[in-house]
């Protein structure tokens, strides 16, 4: 399939999947395109060409996106072919529309590398909230608490304008004043923020209620900050859908098409500016979620707002461990100051939304004296990496590690380590107690190492779901087993344009058992062994839970399950900061189904080669560019044949290993957009 007919596809599917949950847009719509049909079309059959630009016509109609200005919607309708539907519903609801609008705002930087990095809103007293993976660009742990990044120059400090309005000159700032809370991985993306008032009548901005219950409906719209991405593979459509205006605060109706524990699914139509979006209920006039991240064509994200507001019940009751002092405003404050606009431009970037998730530039960067330099790497800072040189134990400490375990799915079944078959001789072997190894075992998992890469071949676990405890992050290790030669500890980490440093074995995932076993298993995994240079939008939500998800159909009276991941290792991985960067990963999961009572083990891919730095700029990895960093399921022969290790019988526990090659590479193909789409049988 071309790739203009993999867009038709695409924009048809969503926009059949709009109207089949909204039967009054799908009778419009239909009323509409047969008019159109029969005036505009009366030659025949039309090109691919003339059928995109009439389905991304149709999605404009389903999922307009409306100006914002003088703090409301403007809702004009003055096109024929425009949506009466929402038209209707929009004018019904403006006015819990233009209260929300108030309260939304543009999270701007001084002393960054970027001018602004995505929206927040009130959602109390003096209290923003805004996305983990915005707040990072700016905000880190400190101890117990938290605390604001260091640029260039100094301290960065931040700022929300909720008056970024098309044609509006006014301003309506809150400072920053310290970051309350920023939600570890891997919980909900969320941050929050003590703000207070510099500039404009903080009577305008309030707090958004946050909804108590939340259901799936046709009527929400979320609130935010879009901005323009010149490199995404549908300029067309994006241009359409905005008018060519960005950065600004906009407004776009849409759906809630799904509800799961901690979040939900919606269809609104967004850019990557809108990260940290309010999503809001048409009726009602409470935010129903913080809009996160989205899938290309398919569906976006957003953390509950009853998951929000308990977040932030648990901050100001003093449940969550935070800095001393740190602790939620209780009143109102005032602090009138002069006020500093923002460069508007596009430099450095981020990815994008319409539900589709593209990449887009957010922001200018700015030198010393504000003067705009050349674009770096916008990737979130990982957790301090490179702040820290690393701790060393000694060998002997390791001598009790019994590492992955064979028959922990069951006394009578062995699912052994992998072998590396095609690249034997680069396996790392090392003298412990005077006898040769080439496994490092830890605490629940295993790694071995390749030495010409001085990275893991793998890293194996075993992981008891009904045993997991929860511990806190320790700092970096060297492993004394083997030389630091052989170990990455610095020279691609740290601070973009470096790597973050991505865990094979998840950090939570050996830390099960007893309080002094799981405490030594979460420690054991912060080991460089354990890790490979990752962009930080690498780690996808589909790609951090599928251990979670696999757990849920393991056998339910033991909920056990074992992993393997590593990278792919291949001949046109790119050397960077000094280090080969491999391009791709792969996982397998094997465990006791449920309902078969049989070994079940699936495979796993996904890839960060475009969202690798190029040369001329690097792309802001808080978010997710057009079909990155997807996950597909795949044969786990394939990542025999790719990787050159073999998992001796787990490829025939494979639910795609009864398929012929022809489906199986097709199953393939086909992105994780919900844990749903994973075959565990055949």
């Amino acid at each position: 399939m071309s790739k203009p007919e993999e867009t038709l596809a695409r924009l048809r599917g969503l926009n059949e999947e709009i109207q089949r949950q909204d039967p009054p847009l799908r009778e419009e719509s239909m009323d509409t395109r047969t008019r159109e049909e029969v005036v505009e079309l009366p030659r025949g059959v039309r090109g691919t060409d003339d059928a995109i630009q009439e389905e991304s016509i149709v999605l404009r109609r389903l999922r307009p996106v409306m100006a914002i200005k003088n703090n409301t919607t403007e809702l004009v309708f003055a096109d024929a072919g425009d949506s009466q539907v929402w038209k209707e519903r929009l004018t019904g609801a403006r006015d819990n529309l233009d209260r929300a609008i108030r309260s939304v705002g543009r999270v701007e930087l001084r002393g960054g590398r970027l001018d602004w990095v995505g929206t927040g809103w009130l959602v109390a007293e003096n209290v923003l909230v805004t996305n983990r993976h915005v707040a990072n660009e700016f905000a880190r742990r400190s101890g117990e608490g938290f605390k604001f990044r260091t640029g260039a120059d100094g301290p960065i400090s931040a700022r929300t304008d909720f008056l970024q309005e098309i044609g509006n000159p006014d301003t309506l700032e809150f400072k920053l004043l310290r970051p309350l809370h920023v939600e570890e991985e891997p919980g909900p993306d969320v941050a929050f923020f003590e703000i207070e008032l510099t500039s404009g009548d903080a009577k305008l901005a309030g707090p958004i209620k946050l909804a108590e219950k939340i259901g799936e409906s046709a009527g929400v719209a979320i609130i935010g900050y879009p901005a323009y991405d010149s490199r995404i593979p549908e300029p067309d459509l994006m241009e359409r859908l905005y008018g060519s205006v960005y950065d600004k605060k906009r407004l776009a109706p849409g759906a809630v098409t799904r509800l799961e524990r901690a979040r939900l699914l919606h269809n609104c139509t967004t850019l990557g500016g809108n990260s940290g979006s309010v999503l809001l209920d048409l009726d009602s006039g409470e935010a129903v979620g913080l809009h996160f991240s989205g899938s290309f064509l398919a569906t976006n994200y957003a953390v509950r707002a009853d998951v929000v507001a308990d977040l932030l019940r648990r901050i100001r009751s003093g449940r969550l461990r935070r800095e001393e002092g740190a602790r939620a405003p209780s009143g109102p404050r005032s602090s009138p100051r002069n006020a500093v606009s923002p460069k508007d431009g596009a430099a450095g970037s981020v990815s994008v939304t319409i539900p589709l998730t593209i990449t887009v530039s957010l922001g200018t960067p700015q030198g010393a004296e504000g003067e705009p330099r050349r674009r770096w790497s916008a990737a979130p800072r990982p957790a301090e990496d490179g702040d820290v040189d690393g701790e060393e134990g000694r060998a002997s400490d390791y001598r009790d590690r019994q590492g992955y375990q064979q028959d922990f799915l069951g006394e009578d079944l062995a699912v052994e380590l992998p072998t590396v078959e095609r690249a034997a001789a680069d396996v790392l072997e090392f003298e412990l107690d005077g006898a040769s190894e080439h496994v490092l075992r830890y605490e629940h998992y295993s790694v071995v190492m390749s030495r010409s890469r001085r990275m893991c071949f793998f890293s194996a676990v075993n992981i008891d779901g009904k045993l997991s405890r929860k511990s806190g992050r320790v700092a970096w290790k060297w492993d004394p087993r083997i030389p630091k030669s052989q170990q990455i500890m610095n020279e691609c980490y740290g601070n973009p344009p470096k790597f973050s440093r991505g865990h094979m074995t998840r950090r939570e995932d050996p830390g099960w058992g007893d309080a002094d076993t799981a405490k030594r298993g979460n420690e054991d995994s912060m080991h460089v062994t354990n890790t490979t240079p990752q962009m930080q939008a690498f780690n996808a939500p589909i790609w951090l839970a599928l251990e979670d998800y696999a757990l849920q159909h393991a056998r339910q009276d033991e909920m056990r399950i074992s992993v393997f991941t590593g990278p792919y290792f291949c001949r046109r991985d790119p050397t960077m900061h000094g280090v080969r960067i491999p391009l791709a990963f792969w996982k397998i999961i094997a465990f006791i189904h449920d309902d078969t009572g049989e070994l079940c083990a699936t495979g796993y891919e996904m890839d960060q080669e475009q969202s690798l730095p190029s040369e001329d700029e690097f792309v802001f990895g808080a978010f997710r560019s057009p079909q990155l960093n997807v996950a597909t399921q795949v044969p786990i022969r394939s990542i025999e044949a790719r990787s050159g290790l073999s998992f001796g019988s787990l490829a025939s526990a494979d639910p795609l290993a009864g398929e012929h090659e022809g489906l199986a590479e097709e199953i393939a193909r086909t992105p994780l957009l919900a844990l749903e789409q994973i075959r565990f049988v055949q």
